[in-house]
């Protein structure tokens, strides 16, 4: 059996559009090459948690992130990520 590496880790992440949290405290680690569900009901964060993942989030205005999120090792969040790389800033 192979060993599972993290390709992305959560460490306690909360997302606030203005003043309003939209989630708090989100923890956890997804795995290369499994195949992770995120499910729940309807607005408990689904979609914000996705987005934070991939900074979609920070075109919709003023946006507050706290925690952190590595991707292979890599805080995406990090002042030196340049999202412009990826094509996601205006």
């Amino acid at each position: 059996m192979s060993e599972l590496i993290p390709a992305i880790k959560v460490k306690n992440l909360s997302f606030h559009y203005g003043d309003t949290r939209a989630i708090e405290g989100i923890s956890l680690d997804i795995y290369k090459n499994q195949v992770t569900a995120i499910i729940g009901p309807s607005g408990c964060g689904k979609s914000t948690f996705i987005k934070s993942l991939n900074r979609i989030s920070e075109l919709e205005g003023k946006v507050k992130v706290e925690g952190m999120i590595e991707f292979f090792g890599q805080n995406i969040y990090d002042k030196t990520v340049n999202i412009n790389r990826f094509g996601l800033a205006n």
